[in-house]
Order: C-alpha cells, then structure tokens, then sequence
C-alpha cells in the first residue's frame, strides 16, 4: 500500500512525532517472510504486516503475539491485499508511513564483492537479495550493547538519551549503515568527532558519535561525500563532553548510534527532532556485517563487502589483517 501525499497548504501537512518499538522477533520474521517469497507470485512486503501489528496494537508492541504475525503472513502468502486486510483500520496509513521511513532503504538487491575463492588476491561481485544495510561494527570486531534509549543524561544539562551505544574497543571501525551523502562532519561538544549521514530519500539520518582522537574518520571521507552501505567511515573512540576539540572526556569507549526521520526539512534541527530507538534494529544488522582489511603501513581499515577496497585499489595482497579484531 501507498501513502499518497497530501497537496501543499500554508500549514504543512507532515508527521511530527513518531516512535518505533517494533520488537527484533517481529522484525526478523517479517524481513524473513519478504526475503523467502522475493521473486514469487505473491512476493510480501514486509513492511506491510508491521504497519498492521502497529495499527492493531496502537503502536504499543508490548502486547506483541507472535500468532497475530504469523497470521497476517499467511493471508498475504495466499495472495490476499493488505489494502483489503488493512481497510477498516483507521491508522494504518500513519504506521505504514512511520515504518517505511525507518526500514524503508534495508531490504532490496545489491552487489558485494568477496574474495575470489579459486584466488585469493582477486575479488568477484555477486548479487543478492536481503539486508543492503550493514551493522554499524565491521565484522569480527566484538561489541557489546543493551536497550539504553531514554537514559538520562546529565552533561550540559539534564536530557533523554536519543541514541543507542556500542561498547566496542579504541579503534574499531565504524560502518556507514546504508548509503548516502555525509552532511556533517567535525567536533560537537557532546558527540565528540562525529559523522551525520543522510540516506539518498532523505527520510533517514544516521549519526555516530564519539569518534577516535586524533584519527576519528576514514582517510577518504569528507563532507558531501556520497558513501555506499557497508564503508568504513571512522572509528570508535571516546570524545566528547567538552567544548575543547580532541579531548577525550567519555569513560567508556564506544560508538553512539542514532537514527533521526525527517518528514519534513524543517525537522532537521528543532526542538521537536524525531529520534528513534535501535536496540532491536541493530540486532537485526548483525545479520549482514561489514568485511575489512587493514593497510598495515596507514593502518587504515578499507570495506571489502561494500567494495571500497577495490575502489581504493586496496587488495588483500597488501593486507596481512583481513577482519582482524582489534584496534589499529
């Protein structure tokens, strides 16, 4: 189903306030069922069934049962129209809309080059259909993290948390989720060295926070660069909270996470910005993980996956750390 926007008038008719608690359960059935059925007569959009559990719970998935999920899946594996199924349920344009900005880039075909098995300083392209966003940690560097969305915060002034922090170590890689243009570098003082970057349709902007000192970004990256899913973009420190730059004032490194919907441009910085919690979102990107190499003489890490490596003209041959945990 599709939400047909409405004609402009003096007051702008747009979404001001969202959340998103779709539990991990429910996401990764739902995202199974569309990529199990991609290519078939009756192929689900898996946003679909989100946007009806949403309606029907009121957006409160407390009340989640995973038998109301398996039960819409198979009305619309039997080719029923969640046009038809949806009809009599007032809000679910809203939730439709709401959910399609937030998982609206993460499923689709894309290309990833991997090492040529038959020989091993050589890449191949292969395509493939699911998750084209990556998790925000490359592969192999552990992390840890838990549902943190809405602690308090006391720096600067008494706040919510709007984000989701990865306790990873000094030197880990930091991965651009899903492709788009990077609006915002440099230092804030609560974020520390930090990257804003802004998906292709505008709706989504990614923000990672608390970058390494003295080296917190890919030697490559610079502001109104267009970068692919599955880059490397920076790596996890611990700077921030001072109005100094480079100083490390964060007990704990780790990377903060947050993901803020604009449905208009004037949500982009307010008073009333839209930041949702990623807990069982970045459980789900752990599902499809970056692959690095590290240069040992820069000791710049390059994304195999993304093919940034190739394009860098980076090969394995040159790299004695392929994935290799660690800080550099």
């Amino acid at each position: 189903m599709e939400v047909t926007a409405q004609p402009s008038s003096a007051k702008r008719d747009f979404i001001r306030y969202a959340e998103f608690n779709v539990p991990y359960e429910a996401l990764e059935t739902a995202m199974q069922a569309d990529i199990d059925s991609y290519g078939s007569e009756h192929h689900i959009n898996w946003i679909e069934p989100l946007a009806y559990l949403g309606a029907k719970y009121g957006g409160n998935f407390s009340s989640y049962k995973k038998k109301d999920l398996a039960s819409i899946l198979e009305k619309l594996k039997n080719g029923e129209n969640m046009d038809d199924l949806a009809k009599d349920m007032k809000y679910y344009p809203y939730y439709y809309q709401v959910y399609s900005a937030v998982l609206g880039g993460f499923l689709g075909e894309y290309q990833v080059t991997v090492q040529d098995p038959e020989a091993p300083s050589k890449t191949v392209t292969e395509t493939k259909y699911g998750l084209q966003v990556y998790s925000p940690i490359a592969k192999t560097f552990p992390f840890q993290h838990y549902d943190d969305f809405g602690a308090s915060r006391s720096y600067g002034y008494q706040r919510n948390h709007l984000g989701h922090d990865l306790m990873a170590a000094t030197g880990t890689p930091v991965i651009a989720v899903e492709s788009g243009t990077v609006e915002v570098m440099g230092w804030n003082q609560y974020g520390g060295w930090r990257i804003g970057i802004r998906s292709f349709d505008k709706k989504r902007y990614y923000y990672y926070a608390h970058l390494r000192q003295n080296r917190p970004y890919q030697v490559d990256l610079t502001e109104g660069k267009v970068v692919n899913a599955g880059d490397v973009i920076g790596y996890v420190g611990r700077t921030g909270y001072s109005t100094t730059e480079n100083v490390n004032n964060i007990n704990t490194s780790h990377l903060h996470f947050g993901l803020e919907l604009i449905f208009d441009e004037s949500q982009k910085e307010c008073d009333n910005e839209i930041w949702i919690d990623l807990y069982a979102i970045t459980k789900l990107l752990q599902k499809h993980q970056s692959e690095t190499l590290r240069v040992p003489e820069t000791k710049e890490f390059y994304s195999i996956s993304s093919g940034q490596a190739a394009s860098s003209k980076v090969t394995a041959s040159q790299n004695s750390e392929s994935s290799a945990s660690g800080s550099s």
